[in-house]
C-alpha cells in the first residue's frame, strides 16, 4: 500500500518572512515534523544558497492588471467599510485609501467607494474575492503556478504572509487543485486596522487569543476550528544562541563609553513615521545641553527604507551612533521593491545585541517596542503631531485598536511633547518601575513562549493534512 507522504510549500513572499522563517529555527522542526519541505519563493533563489539546502522554486513576478486591481481594491474597500464602526484605526485607512486623482485609478477608486456605499456586507466581499479570483483563470502565471503544483504534489502550501497582493494568484491555483492553504498572521497590527487579506485561505495561525478574537470578528466567515494560536517566529531569533553577541564586542561595534548607559532610537519608515527627525534632534539637543544624564545614544533607521531623510541630523550631531540595518535590497524593479530587502546575519546579531544591551528604547508605536520588552527593557513612545499644532499627527495612532491596548497596559511611557519626553527618559534611566506591565503585555500579545513557537507552529499545520 503507498502511502502519500506529506511535503510542504513554505511560501516566502518578503525579506521579513525570509527573517521569521529561514533564519529562525522554523525549517529545523519543519523537516523534522513534514517528509519533504520545499521553499517557494517571491525572493530570487539565490539569497537561500548560503542558508539553507532545501530546495527553491523561484516564483514568477506577478504584475496586477487593472481588472484584478479593480476587484481587489473594491473588496479591501468593502472590508474596512464592514468593519468601520466604532474602529478608529480601520476608519483612518478608510479615509486615506480615498483617492483625488485624476487617472484611470483614481476614477476608478472613487467609483469603488461609491459601489461599496451600497455592498460591503461580508457576502459583497466573497463576491469580490471570486471575482478576482476569475481574473486569474486564463492568466500566464496562474498556469505557471499550476505546474508547479502538479509537478510538485504538494501536502499544504503555508503562506507566511497574509497579505501582499503578489501571492494571491497562487492561493487561487492551490485551491483550483484543492491543496490546502494556511496563512500566518504577519504582524500585531494587520488585522485590527489593516485591509483585506490577499485571498481566503483554509487556515490561520495567530500570534495569540486576543489575535484570534480579531481574525473571527474581522472575518465572518471563518471559524474557531479554522485557527491555531501559535505565537510567531518573528522574536525567536532572540533566543538562539546563533545570534547571540557579548556585551564587549557590542560596545567596540558601536563605539560606545562603557560607563555609560545606552538609548535607542528605533525609526519607523517615512509613510508613519513622519517626526522621527524631531524626536532624534530633541533627544540628541538635550544630550548636548546636559539637559538629561549623560548617555550613549543609537540610533536605528527603518530597513524598509534609504535612511537618506536623516543626512542632515548625521553631519549636525556626530555625536550620535547611526546604525542603518543590514538588509539588501535583492531585486530593486519590483512592485513592492521593499518587500525585496533581506536582513544579513550580521544585522539580526547587531539587532538582538542591541535590544539586550540597551537600556531604553524609544520609538513612534512601533513594532520595536515588543522586540525591546522581549528583553524587558523599558521603552518611551513620543507622539508629539496632533491636528493643531501643524506636525503630522501621530497622536491619531493612539485610537488604533492594537495601539489602545499597548495604553490600556501602561507597560510604556506614551508622551506628547518635548518635556514629558525628556521626563520619561530620565526616569527610566534612573529607575523602572514597569517591568510587571510589559511582562503581562507581552503576555497578551505573544500566546506561546519563543522556545516553543516553531514547535507548536509547525504540529499545528501538521493536524490539518
Amino acid at each position: 500500500m503507498h502511502i502519500k507522504k506529506s511535503k510542504l510549500a513554505l511560501v516566502i513572499t518578503d525579506g521579513v518572512g525570509f527573517r521569521n522563517f529561514i533564519l529562525s529555527d522554523f525549517l529545523t522542526h519543519a523537516n523534522t515534523i513534514f517528509d519533504e519541505v520545499v521553499i517557494l519563493s517571491c525572493l530570487p533563489k539565490k539569497v537561500y544558497a548560503t542558508h539553507t539546502h532545501l530546495r527553491v522554486v523561484e516564483l514568477a513576478v506577478f504584475e496586477e492588471r487593472f481588472k484584478t486591481w479593480f476587484f481587489r481594491k473594491a473588496k479591501e474597500i468593502a472590508h474596512l467599510k464592514l468593519n468601520a464602526k466604532n474602529n478608529f484605526g480601520i476608519l483612518d485607512n478608510l479615509q486615506a485609501n480615498h483617492s483625488k486623482l485624476k487617472t484611470p485609478r483614481g476614477y476608478a477608486t472613487r467609483f469603488i467607494y461609491k459601489l461599496t456605499a451600497l455592498c460591503h456586507s461580508e457576502a459583497c466581499i466573497q463576491m469580490f474575492q471570486k471575482f478576482q479570483n476569475y481574473t486569474f483563470k486564463n492568466h500566464q502565471i496562474t498556469e505557471a503556478y499550476r505546474a508547479i503544483l502538479n509537478d510538485e504534489e504538494f501536502s499544504m502550501l503555508f503562506f507566511t504572509h497574509q497579505r501582499p497582493p503578489y501571492i494571491a494568484p497562487l492561493v487561487y491555483a492551490a485551491q483550483k487543485q484543492k491543496l490546502k492553504t494556511v496563512a500566518f498572521i504577519f504582524s500585531w497590527d494587520n488585522l485590527a486596522s489593516k485591509g483585506r487579506m490577499a485571498s481566503n485561505f483554509d487556515y490561520y495561525l495567530v500570534w495569540s487569543d486576543l489575535m484570534k478574537q480579531d481574525l473571527l470578528q474581522f472575518y465572518r466567515a471563518i471559524t474557531e476550528k479554522q485557527i491555531a494560536v501559535v505565537g510567531t517566529p518573528q522574536f525567536v531569533p532572540y533566543v538562539m544562541e546563533d545570534y547571540q553577541v557579548l556585551k564587549s564586542e557590542f560596545l567596540k561595534t558601536f563605539d560606545l563609553d562603557e560607563h555609560l548607559k545606552t538609548i535607542c532610537f528605533s525609526c519607523g519608515d517615512i509613510s508613519t513615521s513622519k517626526n522621527d527627525e524631531l524626536y532624534i534632534e530633541t533627544i540628541a539637543e538635550a544630550i548636548q545641553n546636559k539637559t538629561i544624564a549623560p548617555v550613549n545614544f543609537i540610533v536605528r533607521t527603518s530597513p524598509a527604507e534609504d535612511p537618506v531623510r536623516f543626512e542632515g541630523l548625521v553631519k549636525q550631531y556626530p555625536f550620535i551612533k547611526w546604525h542603518f540595518p543590514k538588509w539588501k535590497q535583492v531585486r530593486p524593479k519590483h512592485q513592492e521593491s521593499w518587500s525585496q530587502r533581506i536582513p544579513t546575519i550580521e544585522d539580526v546579531k547587531q539587532l538582538r545585541a542591541l535590544l539586550e544591551y540597551c537600556d531604553l528604547n524609544i520609538n513612534m508605536l512601533s513594532t520595536m517596542s515588543l522586540d525591546f520588552m522581549m528583553f524587558n527593557k523599558p521603552v518611551v513612545n513620543p507622539v508629539f503631531g496632533n491636528t493643531e499644532n501643524g506636525l503630522y499627527n501621530d497622536q491619531r495612532f493612539l485610537g488604533y485598536a492594537h495601539i489602545e491596548h499597548l495604553v490600556h497596559s501602561k507597560a510604556t511611557k506614551i508622551v506628547k511633547n518635548k518635556t514629558a519626553l525628556l521626563t520619561a527618559i530620565s526616569q527610566y534611566l534612573v529607575h523602572d518601575n514597569d517591568a510587571v506591565c510589559r511582562q503581562e503585555f507581552i503576555k497578551q500579545q505573544v500566546g506561546v513562549p519563543l522556545k516553543q513557537t516553531n514547535e507548536v507552529l509547525v504540529n499545528s499545520m501538521k493536524q490539518w493534512l
